[in-house]
């Protein structure tokens, strides 16, 4: 009766993407340029589970990096997943990988001042009680904050802004504007932009008094739309096992097949929950964590430093994962899209990802390239005895 991790590495991308220069991304790739800026990058774990010949096999390079000080033993299958999908941003890639690719394009803002419509931000504003909203551009999250923190306390209005993503944002202090007030504003916002095809509004809350002291919290909520039919996590929640979504999972697909949401932020303590989870939940579980901070802080950030640094701690943290794990448990390692931190501007970038699969009756094997994110979704399925619209499994081998 086998439990199933999902460890998803958000923005992770390894290269290779073959329709990358449709996106303005020729070249990008996430893992093979942090590699290239610190050849002694030190994470022996995830190039024991094939990570580096995943990647090489996804962009017909020959990098290399030590594996010497691995301690997760386990045998792995590894390959990379090419996205179908027609954007590269966080929804897609996560409903993909869960069976469903989107086909239907998304409504984007326009990046510069004004981003969104008049009419949308009289009725937002109607419907709400605020006299107005400060930015109304795109912008990056904490850049915003630092800019109009201070107007926004003084004046009771919300920071709104957008991204290369098809989202609306919103960010307002915890103490001044209300954490439920904010929560009840971004209600009404996902009701208004809905004519938009905008994937998702996001609560971004914060704190601190002054400029140079603000601070974005862990209470982030994400509004978003339902997925167009049911994914990987309805099917299993609906076939009677237990989801375990941590971390900002149950918010990207709308609280759809989820049995139990665990809020957690930064690498330590979702890795903490994952592990706390893992060591509860019964037979027959999913469990779904999203490390985002390798996308929100370094990615998008573009600190190839950072990245680099927060590869090494998710690596030195894997043996946990063994420990926990039964004998008939398995493990992916994947990710959503690319960020690749050395690329212009802050967007993510069109990349194919790494799908390391581990546990202890695993047979290793390479399974090369697979045609679509939802190949792995299709092998959650096929471990749990179901079924899903998309993708090819790859399990067969496992014993």
């Amino acid at each position: 009766m086998p439990r199933v991790f999902i460890l998803m590495m958000d923005s992770f991308g390894i290269g290779g993407a073959p329709d990358a220069s449709k996106f303005g991304d020729a070249g990008a790739d996430t893992f093979g340029h942090i590699v290239d800026s610190y050849p002694n990058l030190r994470i022996p774990n995830l190039v024991s589970l094939g990570l580096v010949s995943a990647a090489n096999g996804a962009t017909a390079s020959s990098r290399s990096l030590s594996r010497e000080g691995a301690m997760v033993t386990m045998p792995s299958k590894y390959g990379h997943c090419l996205e179908v999908s027609l954007a590269k941003d966080t929804s897609s890639g996560h409903w993909e990988l869960a069976g469903v690719p989107v086909k239907t394009p998304w409504g984007y803002f326009k990046p510069d001042y004004p981003s969104f419509p008049e009419e949308l931000v009289d009725n937002i504003c109607k419907k709400t009680g605020i006299s107005g909203i400060l930015g109304n551009k795109a912008a990056s999250g904490t850049e915003i904050i630092e800019e109009l923190g201070e107007e926004h306390i003084r004046t009771g209005k919300p920071i709104c802004y957008t991204s290369a993503d098809s989202c609306f944002q919103i960010a307002a202090h915890e103490k001044y504007f209300g954490l439920q007030r904010l929560y009840d504003l971004c209600e009404v916002a996902f009701e208004e932009v809905k004519p938009y095809k905008i994937g998702r509004i996001i609560a971004r809350p914060f704190v601190g008094e002054k400029k140079g002291d603000f601070t974005r919290t862990k209470n982030r909520h994400d509004y978003s739309v339902v997925p167009p039919k049911p994914t990987l996590l309805d099917i299993v929640k609906n076939s009677g096992r237990s989801v375990f979504a941590i971390g900002k999972v149950s918010d990207i697909y709308a609280n759809c097949g989820v049995t139990e949401k665990i809020l957690a932020s930064g690498l330590e303590e979702l890795w903490d929950k994952t592990l706390s989870v893992g060591k509860k939940a019964p037979d027959n579980s999913l469990i779904f964590t999203n490390f985002v901070d390798f996308d929100m802080l370094y990615g998008h950030r573009r600190n190839l430093k950072g990245y680099a640094e927060a590869l090494e701690y998710f690596d030195k943290r894997l043996p946990e994962i063994e420990k926990i794990m039964k004998n008939d448990d398995i493990a992916f390692i994947v990710a959503d899209h690319g960020n690749d931190p050395t690329a212009d501007g802050s967007d993510h970038t069109r990349e194919q990802i790494p799908v390391l699969m581990f546990g202890r009756n695993v047979i290793a094997e390479d399974i090369g390239q697979r045609d679509t994110f939802a190949d792995i979704g299709q092998t959650v399925a096929d471990i749990f005895g179901v079924k899903l619209d998309n993708g090819v499994s790859f399990l067969k081998g496992s014993k």
